[in-house]
């Protein structure tokens, strides 16, 4: 049943932690999470809980004192993926919300349930690493089992979660002789069979390079949507957060600098999110037909129809797409005898100069759809461009991405 998750916490802490660096007398800067798991090792009791700690102590990093402000809530389940430069406070405010770190405020509530009144080990919150932290003593199957013995409450079973992330052949194994990306998929394996009532997920990815990254990004979407559970997904590349978000928490010194659908973020032109090189927008449809003579398929979003190249999914299978927005041309009228498949009728909404480009990042409404389209200067100026004007948004078929 679709419910909330709501999320308000304070916290105002002295400056960065700096431990020891790998050289004599350098100092590496770490988040307080990673500082506070690391050292909390040592400290569980008998029961297998965190004693949380008051951030405090340590030697302070140029750039004073660091204050935490977030709130929000987003619908549950789904992906929220919290998205922002290093620093920014995404993994202090997992932290937070798991109870490793106590703030000065928190009001934490699942559902309707509070969850900030809990300790640590009652949350319900499942937590997947950047590194997996797997016991290296044990096999993949003895791994996966540990999680499961650490909740009553039910939810998919060890082979269902071995089948739905790949792992089947692996379970004889030992974590040293898997990949860096089955140790990820064993970790969030892990994790789930808890059967955690929210998952956090703290950079997962970030230590594997492109290819092992496309490799389990497929596992991570349908794992996640399975488990039909809220997850907290933190990141800083902007292709995790395409493919697996359904809403997007944009995070900046310690502040909520935007939230909402991914959808709705990604066509904001005046978030500088939607600056970046790979700026463009993302469209939730469905398969509406395969056209195999064309080597073509036609995805129906909303009141649109895109042609894409030919896709394997089975006609009413949901659909993400991705155009980039360097790839959407305009034309005050519509074009004939070209290549191009998709010529839309579109409006203009907004239209926000980028200099450092000699461009403008234009802001669209395709029969409700929102798209953003890169063009120069010059073009704007040349075909009379404005806010509210009707144009056509002509997007080549191979431009457009199917990202699920």
């Amino acid at each position: 049943m679709p419910g909330e998750l709501g999320v308000s916490i304070r916290l105002r802490r002295p400056g960065r932690l700096c431990l020891p660096g790998p050289s004599a007398g350098a100092e590496r800067p770490q988040t307080p999470f990673r500082w506070l798991v690391a050292s909390t090792r040592s400290q569980v009791t008998g029961s297998g809980a965190f004693r949380p700690q008051r951030v405090q102590g340590g030697a302070l990093a140029a750039g004073g004192a660091f204050t935490l402000d977030i709130a929000f809530t987003t619908p549950t389940p789904g992906v929220t993926a919290l998205f922002g430069p290093s620093g920014a406070g995404k993994s202090t405010l997992l932290a937070c919300l798991a109870g490793l770190i106590r703030p000065d405020h928190a009001d934490i509530r699942l559902d309707g349930e509070p969850l900030h009144t809990l300790p640590p080990e009652r949350r319900g919150i499942g937590m997947v690493f950047q590194d997996g932290r797997l016991f290296p003593h044990l096999t993949v199957r003895q791994n996966l089992a540990y999680g499961m013995r650490r909740s009553s409450r039910p939810g998919m079973t060890l082979d269902e979660i071995a089948s739905l992330l790949g792992l089947g052949t692996l379970l004889g194994r030992a974590p040293a002789t898997l990949s860096g990306g089955e140790r990820q998929r064993v970790a969030l394996g892990r994790a789930l069979l808890a059967h955690p009532k929210l998952l956090l997920m703290d950079e997962p990815l970030a230590s594997l390079d492109h290819a092992r990254r496309q490799e389990i990004l497929p596992y991570l979407r349908q794992t996640v949507a399975r488990a039909k559970i809220p997850v907290l997904y933190v990141t800083h590349a902007r292709d995790e957060v395409l493919r697996l978000a359904d809403h997007l928490a944009l995070i900046d010194q310690g502040r909520l600098q935007a939230f909402g659908t991914l959808s709705q973020l990604a066509a904001n032109p005046t978030l500088a999110w939607s600056h970046a090189d790979e700026a463009g927008g993302v469209l939730l449809g469905t398969i509406a037909a395969h056209h195999p003579e064309r080597g073509l398929s036609r995805v129906h979003c909303q009141g649109a129809d895109w042609l894409v190249p030919q896709s394997t999914a089975a006609i009413g299978q949901g659909a993400r797409l991705f155009i980039p927005a360097r790839e959407i041309m305009l034309a005050t009228a519509r074009p004939e005898n070209v290549s191009v498949n998709n010529i839309l009728p579109a409006r203009i909404e907004t239209i926000v100069a980028e200099p450092d480009r000699h461009g403008a990042l234009i802001a669209l409404d395709i029969a409700g759809n929102k798209l953003l389209s890169r063009v120069t200067q010059d073009a704007v100026t040349r075909l009379g461009l404005h806010e509210g004007a009707p144009v056509f948004a002509l997007v080549k078929s191979m431009s457009l991405e199917v990202l699920s």
